[in-house]
């Protein structure tokens, strides 16, 4: 069997899929973006492509090593996830000319449901608990919140105030059997999250993800000493040495993204060097559902997976959603808050390639927005 084709499509709300066609009719599909770059992740793509084609596609590990690799620079999100998209379409590929599950072809599942949350807003505490109700009466026992906007550099003690009024809020709403995860997304810097994580510990967060920016992690090892809050990172972390330092910084939860740590082979070997470290496995997934369904199995397959991030209802899905770019909506059940383990082959799912063409026709130009303080100086977002 040889690789003949590989396409791209960038598809709203902000994703970019790959489609990789070989001789014998065998399809795989995968979801190669970073979000707010997916024209230039296309343009990776295109140049990878260049190599695999007339390749066997079953050789996934050797194609890793060799666009992970062989061009001498390597890492960064632009190849990470380039060859992370190509890499779920290779085990998909894979998994369909086997005749088996992908978390099958890692060993065989650990698990037959995979706990899944939900995600709410973070603005308005009166607002937060209706939607937090409303997950709640639809069967989901854990969501995730923005802990704030914009925030000064060194919060203020009403930005402080503000954010355990939000989570005290989703917390009355849980009660003590459900769990909140908080995402800080790096906006309050080093000082200010330790002031954060202090305020809500007495509300016994399920994790707090991001205090610190990607590039502060050499400051990760005083901030989880500080706290008893367990620490989650690593969605702007590419590949297992990039994981290295966090899990020896203490963190609890390792947030490797399907779509940027180099696809399904690479979270696989994160997890377990993280399983060394004691540290539980969540995906970042606020993507599509190829995304989704390469994060599903991996979950299936790792012992010291957590819990899995999805994307259905989030605030980024404007034009499409979840489920808008597959024929069966039903691996994508969620049943009291779980993900079911099915055998369907490859990653278990059937792209609507009508769909996707029509939607890559109308293309997309997503763009995170640029936040700036009061002062005019930039912000994180």
């Amino acid at each position: 069997m040889k690789i003949t084709r590989i396409e791209t499509f960038l598809v709203p709300p902000r994703w970019l899929f790959c489609r990789i066609e070989t001789d014998e009719g065998v399809v795989g599909w995968g979801e190669p973006v970073v979000e707010g770059r997916a024209e230039v992740v296309r343009s990776a793509v295109d140049v990878l492509a260049e190599y695999l084609i007339g390749q066997d596609p079953l050789r996934v590990q050797d194609h890793w090593q060799v666009l992970s690799k062989g061009g001498f620079y390597r890492g960064g999100p632009v190849l990470s996830s380039a060859v992370a998209g190509i890499d779920q379409a290779l085990w998909d590929i894979a998994g369909k000319t086997y005749g088996a599950p992908v978390h099958a072809l890692l060993g065989g599942p650990v698990r037959d449901r995979v706990r899944v949350y939900a995600w709410v807003g973070g603005d308005e505490p009166a607002r937060l608990a209706e939607e937090v109700t409303a997950q709640v009466e639809a069967g989901f026992t854990a969501v995730k919140m923005n802990a704030a906007g914009r925030t000064s550099p060194l919060a203020t003690p009403a930005e402080t105030a503000a954010v355990v009024e939000r989570v005290a809020a989703v917390r009355d709403v849980l009660g003590p059997g459900r769990d909140v995860a908080i995402d800080m997304h790096g906006r309050f810097g080093p000082a200010g999250a330790r002031r954060v994580l202090h305020a809500i510990e007495a509300l016994h967060p399920l994790f707090v993800e991001e205090p610190l920016l990607p590039e502060q992690g050499h400051l990760l090892p005083a901030l989880v000493g500080a706290t008893s809050v367990p620490i989650a990172t690593g969605e702007r972390l590419y590949g297992r040495a990039d994981f290295l330092p966090a899990l020896k910084a203490g963190i609890a939860v390792a947030q490797p993204d399907l779509s940027h740590a180099g696809g399904i082979s690479e979270v696989h070997r994160i997890g377990s060097l993280a399983e060394t470290f004691g540290v539980q496995l969540a995906p970042h997934c606020p993507l599509g559902p190829i995304a989704l369904a390469a994060s599903l199995q991996i979950a299936f397959a790792t012992p010291n997976f957590l819990i899995q991030e999805q994307s259905r209802g989030i605030h980024y899905n404007k034009d499409a959603d979840l489920l808008s770019y597959v024929v069966d909506t039903e691996p994508f059940r969620f049943d009291a808050g779980h993900a079911r383990r099915t055998d369907l082959p490859g990653l278990g799912i059937t792209v609507d390639e009508t769909a996707v063409r029509a939607a890559d026709r109308a293309g997309h130009a997503w763009r995170n927005p640029v936040w700036r303080h009061d002062d005019g100086s930039f912000a994180e977002w």
